[in-house]
């Protein structure tokens, strides 16, 4: 006879559960959450000299475990199938005399008011809540009433359940609405990965008296068994927050049994704040030879930028019980944030608790944005050379202050090991590695708020070796880096004594803070400055009178350099966002002068305005302007930018032989096919450059299609120009040529 009930309904039927446990037999069963899990969160609140009520007994072992372990003897269980009532009266009868089972539908109940201090239900309320019709809300809103009834005050209502969504809701807003505290632990699981993948939770429901205009409803969950409860605002909180940790349990078994095709992603958040603190990542390498030494590390990034050459790791292991750390001869590598929420695909609450299992990696702070860690191909690369079939990338945040690598290994040793790929041995060490084997360096200088562009943060990280950087980061999109801009080491006064050898030395970690004007940090800002060869004639660019035009400021990078290499350019920025332009000069050594001018105003309208009054005036148009809305497929520039009529007042504005080059940072391939078509409208000659690992592609269109030149042509220019900005005595950046950047260009 097939155990399984025909229709939801059933689960509340006595016939159904005689003929369940006659089927069955004196086999104990077990929805559930057995004893050994259930027993530190049941120790929290059951007396020994508690009375106690089990409604739904079934023939679990539950109440006999709780007699047995003298926890309590005066247990009463009750049940509505004749047949389990006769079998366990049989069983415990003579072995726990203090013990009773009778026979008793819990809707209806004999028992007088207040007669219990302790209700137990392990899976009664799921069997009964099975839908939301009105019929079964009236049915469960009856059971709580008694439940209720019986209960003295101070007396609590322990139910142990699969928190499905809907019944979570209805037991916390019944008993909430009735001045009950009501708490939710999650219980612990046995470890062993083979037994029901769902979490167990109890819901803990104390009785108060109900006083009108009492204080707000008490909502808690315990996380862990160590933990303290944490207060929620609000049942949907509540729930959303249960949910959270069903998700990840369910993606931990899936973890543990399959490679993962895609990459998975998580947030860990700080206890207090809820706020992230380190961001997983979850990468498999399917061409990895699996051996016992190789399954699984963790990579952790600090808060600098990504390495552009080849790396050294360095390598701390971790045990299972307790770390060590070790340093190991380090290894070559490709170039490539207490906690309690974590990210699927989706955003979820704060209460999460990921654990890694194959290699956790670190990113130094500052790091996460760069190519290798902040992207998925990146991540890819990454673990293919760290020749780990899984590695675990760990991403810091700004906002959060760390110990050390040491200190962020003790936090996250415990953790790991529920990412863990299958098959990875018991007691398995897990090594934790790292970039240059610390966290990095980062120091916020300024945080503020803009009307037009929210949140930000100027902060200076520690790169490669000796070098800094200064960098701007909206916080609407903290993973992507506005403006950066490399700081200067101090340099000694002329004549300065060397300091006495019994002298303090200045501490080395101390970051510099005078702005490199020579350097351009961005990949797309080096492009942009080496497309200008495609303007002018035979003579030096820099020594040209030149009006350039520049929509978007940031930091001011890009027009300083303009401004400095090229002396007979005039430049005029554009920028709407006046909260800008005073980080810009304050923090970004920008400044104004005679061939300098900053326009606060909306790129749209400034354009508009000089195409009615002044045409064919620039010989440069330069937009490196960002996207408010994050909805669009196109982060850089905003659509308006690029409607045909818009283009074309750039057009009106530029000289016939000017250049106008837009910075387009487009992922939804339709988009960019229909930008390009619109360009292609609008300037006859048209050329693109993609920018390597980024989504950044610069293209530049000029309104005469006779001014083409090839490649080979290109190239010359381009080593002619870089020749005339090198200047004696004037700084320059030889980690690139112009030359180079050009190199890959093509005509569309």
């Amino acid at each position: 006879m097939d155990l399984l009930p025909r229709s939801p309904g059933d689960f509340g039927s006595s016939r159904y559960w005689d003929r369940f446990f006659r089927q069955r037999g004196q086999r104990p069963f077990e929805w559930y959450g057995a004893f050994p899990e259930l027993c530190p969160v049941l120790h929290k609140y059951v007396r020994p000299r508690d009375k106690v009520l089990v409604v739904g007994c079934g023939n679990s072992e539950l109440s006999e475990q709780m007699y047995d372990m003298g926890m309590c003897e005066d247990i009463v269980n009750i049940d509505i199938s004749d047949a389990v009532i006769r079998q366990m009266q049989e069983r415990s009868g003579s072995k726990r005399p203090k013990m009773s089972y009778l026979l008793m539908d819990m809707l209806q109940m004999d028992f007088p008011d207040a007669h219990f201090q302790v209700v137990l239900d392990k899976g009664t309320l799921d069997a009964i809540l099975t839908d939301e019709e009105e019929a079964t809300l009236a049915k469960v809103d009856k059971m709580f009433a008694e439940i209720s009834r019986v209960l003295q005050v101070g007396g609590r209502y322990l139910c142990v359940s699969l928190a499905q969504a809907h019944v979570l809701k209805k037991a916390v807003e019944y008993f909430s609405q009735e001045g009950w505290v009501v708490r939710v632990h999650q219980v612990a699981g046995s470890g062993d990965k083979q037994q029901f993948v769902l979490p167990v939770f109890v819901y803990v429901m104390t009785k108060f008296r109900k006083i009108p205009g009492s204080a707000p409803q008490i909502l808690e969950i315990c996380p862990e068994e160590q933990d303290k409860p944490m207060r929620v605002e609000s049942a949907e909180r509540l729930v959303a927050a249960v949910k959270d940790r069903q998700h990840y349990a369910l993606l931990c078994s899936q973890l543990s049994k399959t490679p993962c095709g895609e990459q998975v992603s998580l947030d860990l958040c700080d206890k207090e704040s809820r706020r992230p603190r380190y961001t997983l990542h979850v990468v498999d390498s399917p061409s990895v030879k699996p051996s016992r030494d190789n399954r699984f590390a963790i990579f952790i990034t600090s808060c600098t930028s990504l390495p552009k050459t080849r790396k050294v790791l360095s390598l701390l292991v971790a045990a299972e019980h307790g770390s060590r750390c070790a340093v190991v001869p380090p290894r070559d590598v490709l170039p490539f944030p207490e906690l309690l929420s974590w990210r699927w695909g989706w955003s979820l609450g704060d209460w999460a608790w990921p654990r890694l299992t194959a290699a956790p990696s670190v990113v130094p702070q500052g790091r996460e944005t760069e190519w290798l860690f902040g992207t998925e191909e990146g991540r890819r690369q990454l673990a293919a050379s760290a020749g780990f079939g899984r590695l675990v990338t760990v991403a810091l945040h700004r906002e959060q202050h760390y110990e050390g690598m040491a200190g962020i290994q003790a936090e996250l040793s415990g953790k790991v090991m529920e990412l863990a790929p299958p098959g990875l041995p018991a007691r398995q060490q897990v090594p934790f590695l790292s970039v240059g084997g610390d966290i990095g360096v980062r120091t916020v200088q300024h945080c503020d708020t803009s009307p037009l562009s929210g949140e930000y943060v100027v902060e200076d990280v520690k790169g490669d070796g000796t070098s800094y950087f200064r960098r701007l980061i909206f916080l609407s999109n903290r993973n992507v880096v506005q403006s950066e801009a490399r700081l200067l080491a101090p340099v000694p006064l002329t004549g300065q004594k060397k300091r006495r050898k019994d002298k303090k030395k200045a501490s080395p970690a101390e970051p510099p803070t005078a702005i490199d004007k020579s350097y351009l940090c961005c990949e797309h800002h080096k492009a942009m400055v080496a497309g200008l060869c495609l303007l002018g004639g035979p003579n030096p660019l820099p020594g040209t009178p030149l009006a350039v035009l520049v929509v978007g400021l940031g930091g001011g990078s890009l027009p300083l350099f303009i401004h400095d290499y090229f002396s007979q350019a005039r430049v005029a920025v554009v920028e709407i966002d006046p909260s800008m332009l005073e980080v810009a000069t304050r923090w970004f050594g920008f400044s104004q002068g005679d061939r300098m001018r900053v326009h606060v105003s909306d790129g749209l309208d400034y354009v508009a305005q000089l195409a009615a009054e002044a045409p064919a005036q620039y010989d440069a148009i330069m937009f490196d302007v960002d996207s408010k809305d994050l909805t669009v497929g196109m982060s850089c520039p905003p659509p308006a930018f690029v409607e045909k009529p818009f283009l074309q007042k750039v057009k009106t504005i530029l000289k016939p032989e000017g250049l106008f080059v837009l910075n387009l940072v487009c992922r939804d391939v339709r988009l960019k096919e229909s930008v390009l078509a619109t360009l292609r409208e609008v300037f006859p000659l048209l050329y693109a450059r993609r920018i390597e690992g980024e989504v950044n592609e610069i293209l530049f269109c000029q309104p005469s299609p006779e001014r083409r030149r090839d490649p080979a042509e290109l190239g010359a220019r381009a080593r002619a120009l870089e020749g005339d900005l090198r200047q004696p005595g004037r700084p320059w950046d030889s980690s690139y040529a112009l030359a180079d950047m050009v190199q890959a260009v093509k005509i569309l």
